[in-house]
């Protein structure tokens, strides 16, 4: 059920404008038989880290989280539902083949440490199950992440945070459709102070 909510958002007029979803596949379902492609041990490490924050009340799949904060009536929702967003500074991303650089105007002046997430998402992923509860099956993933980085951002004197070049994540699969997405957040708290998306070739 979480699959298919999921992908229906990729129809929705305000992905990549209004709100941008990112499936991070957990691992510690492995051993019921098969084992998940996509997932990470450091997916898994930051969902428990989301769990340790106070942000999720514990560590379950699907753990969703809405702007950081566990949501649960994700599946009475046909529809995405949200507030309004928090002004939160200019977030402003550059890619350039595969070279990425990106600059983040706080509302106002800050010390805080802040870091870059990279990711890139595949779409349509499909996955022959053999093996537990799904076998049989032929699942269809979207919004997974299949490359991931973190970058800790500089700071000017001015306030400005900026990371000059980092290198795309290699993507673990291949996809042929992709998309981009680049966020921020303290290096002490995992939830995101600004994101953005799109597409990518």
């Amino acid at each position: 059920p979480a699959d298919d909510w999921l992908s229906k958002l990729q129809h929705d007029p305000r992905l990549w404008s209004e709100f941008i979803p990112i499936a991070f596949h957990v691992d510690y379902w492995d051993y019921i038989g098969w084992k998940d492609p996509f997932a990470k041990p450091q997916f898994s490490s930051r969902q428990r880290q989301y769990s340790q924050q106070n942000n999720l009340s514990s560590v379950y799949t699907p753990g969703m989280l809405l702007n950081g904060q566990e949501w649960t009536s994700w599946r009475r929702q046909s529809n995405l539902e949200y507030g309004p967003a928090k002004s939160a500074g200019k977030l402003t991303v550059n890619l350039d083949d595969d070279s990425v650089s990106a600059s983040y105007q706080p509302l106002r002046k800050s010390n805080s440490s802040i870091v870059l997430n990279i990711a890139i998402l595949g779409f349509n992923l499909k996955v022959d199950v053999k093996t537990g509860e799904n076998s049989g099956r032929i699942l269809i993933h979207d919004f997974v992440v299949i490359g991931y980085q973190k970058i800790a951002m500089d700071l000017s004197s001015e306030g400005l945070y900026t990371v000059s070049a980092a290198n795309l994540p290699n993507p673990s699969v291949k996809s042929s459709t992709k998309a981009l997405v680049t966020w921020i957040n303290d290096k002490n708290n995992l939830s995101p102070i600004q994101v953005t998306g799109g597409w990518i070739n």
